[in-house]
This record gives structure tokens, sequence and C-alpha cells, in this order.
């Protein structure tokens, strides 16, 4: 019989997994670093809002960058996380962190809800039951006085962490948000380099050989789009702490276009891909905005431009030109 050599065995077979994890481990602490230093530099609520977006970013790449599930319907998840937040902190007097996962746990329940139906089709009749479901819900969200309406909840209070942490304090603040963002980003990165997560990779390139093999996939696409609609669900409870506001721009469909856009540009089935997209979309969003409406002309150029120059996104492109994973 011929004999096989075990790749683990082969110490050459182990440098790109270790070349991998080192890249990462510094593209981490570079991101880190920026994070803490950014406020002294530029304005910490910009910030804040950003990484809130990122971690949005992140929870949707983990569907259709690791699974393959194309969801337009992911404003629904963030949007009412925020409208529910807001609603406990404002109405219900609750503590922040009470209220943020009183937003997360909405989240989660309309994740299981929405994947439990979606998941029991593929490809574009996937992405367009996520849809269908997010629009109903965005009209509920414009009829039902929970949410306010067309004016949404304005002036939510931010209170005191743990009864303790003065939020009202911009930098107290904005340590929360970081400490959030990274325990998200941290979280998703777990989940990836899981064996869970690795399943998850065998259903986005061959499902039908992941069956074969006896996963049940349509549990772990369940798993998975929960899990994505949870961490969605806390960026956007988060959201409407840091900004003191719950919108129908939160749950609108537009809101989910918007989050396919930054996962595209920054790269897509990249772990930091979706970050640097955020930070770019937004910060696009900043400076353009004296142009009015014609920002969403120039974020269409730049999609295009991407699909067609740098498929990859910013992060994959540089990855691929330094030859590392990202």
């Amino acid at each position: 019989m011929e004999h096989v050599a075990d790749p683990l065995a082969n110490p050459k077979a182990k440098q790109p997994s270790l070349l991998r994890s080192q890249a990462e481990t510094i593209a981490f602490g570079v991101m880190v670093v920026a994070l803490v230093v950014a406020p002294f530099f530029t304005y910490p609520m910009f910030l804040m809002q950003a990484m809130c977006f990122a971690l949005f970013a992140c929870a949707f790449n983990l569907l259709i960058g690791y699974v393959g599930l194309l969801s337009f319907g992911h404003a629904l998840y963030f949007g009412w996380a925020s409208y529910l937040s807001a609603h406990a902190a404002k109405v219900w007097g609750f503590t922040p962190e009470l209220a943020i996962l009183t937003g997360t746990a909405t989240a989660a329940i309309c994740g299981l809800l929405a994947g439990s139906l979606a998941i029991r089709r593929q490809g574009i009749y996937f992405a367009m039951i996520t849809l269908a479901l997010a629009q109903m819900m965005y009209f509920f969200a414009l009829q039902t006085k929970l949410t306010g309406g067309e004016d949404g909840i304005q002036a939510v209070p931010r209170g005191y962490l743990f009864g303790l942490i003065d939020l009202r304090n911009e930098m107290a603040m904005y340590v929360v948000v970081l400490v959030v963002f990274l325990a998200g980003f941290l979280f998703i990165y777990r989940i990836i380099h899981s064996p869970f997560g690795e399943v998850l990779k065998a259903i986005r390139e061959n499902e039908t050989r992941a069956i074969s093999l006896g996963y049940k996939t349509d549990r772990y696409k369940l798993v998975a789009f929960v899990l994505s609609a949870t961490l969605a669900g806390l960026a956007g409870a988060t959201k409407a702490i840091v900004l003191q506001l719950a919108s129908l721009t939160d749950v609108n469909w537009p809101m989910s276009g918007e989050v396919v856009l930054m996962t595209l540009v920054g790269g897509l089935g990249s772990i930091f891909g979706p970050i640097v997209g955020s930070f770019v979309i937004l910060a696009m969003q900043y400076k353009l905005s004296a142009v009015g409406e014609w920002v969403l002309v120039i974020q269409g150029v730049i999609f295009v431009a991407c699909v067609l120059l740098f498929r990859r996104g910013v992060v994959g492109e540089l990855a691929n030109w330094l030859r590392i994973k990202l």
C-alpha cells in the first residue's frame, strides 16, 4: 500500500497556518492600538458609530462570507434591536447594559424565527425571503406606537453602566463601545476558527458533500443565521445608546444594502475586511455630506469599481499582494 505522508507531520506544512496566525495577531494589535489612540485625533462620536457598524458588517460577513448565505434583510435585526434597546432605556428605565441585552435578545429571537423560514430555500430565494421578512417588519415599525413611527425614539438616556459609570461622559461611552466591539469581533473570530466554523466553510464550498459526510447542514445554517442576527442586534442596540436615537433608517432596506456594500468594499470572507469597509463608507458619508444625495452616486461608483477592479475588496487585495491571510 502506498504510504501517504501526514501533512501535519511536515514542518513546512505548518508554515501557512503559522503565518496566518502571526499576520492576524499583528493586524489585531494594530487595530486595537489605532482604536485606543484614535479618539485623541478625531471625533469619538464618529468612531463609536463606525465601530457599531463594523460589528454589524462582521456579523453579516459571518453569514455570507463563511456560510455563503446572502441576506438582504439584516436591517431587521439591527433596527429592531435598536428600537428595543432605546425603548427599554427610555420607557422601561433599564440600565444601559440591560437595555443592550434586551435589544440583542430581540434580534436573536427575530433571527431564530426568520432563519427557520429562510433556510428552507437557497440562493436568490433565500435572499428574497429575508428581504420580504425585513420589509414586513419595517412596515410594522412604521405603524406601531412602540417605535414612535416616523419620529422614532429620541433622547434615549445613556444612564449609568452597572449603576457606576456615567455614560454621558464621551470617553467612558467610547471605552464601553470599544469593549463591546472587540468582544464581538473576538467571538466571531473564535466561531470561524472552531470546528463549527470549519463545517460552515464546508457547507459554503459544497453543501451536498457536507450532507454526504453526515452533517445536518440545515441546523448548522440556522445556528449561524441566529448568531449573525444576534451580533447584528448587539451592534444595533449599542448604536441606539451611543446616538441616543432609534429611527426607521435603522430598519429600512437601504441599511441592508449598506452593510452589503461595507462588506464587499472591505473584503468578503475576510475577518478584517468588513471593519475597513465600514470605516471607509462612514468616513465617505461624513466627508461628502455637503454634496447631499450625490453621496449615493459616489458610493455606487466605488461599489462598481470594487466589483470590477478589486474583487477581493481592500483587505483582500492587500492580503493577496502581501501573500498573507487576513
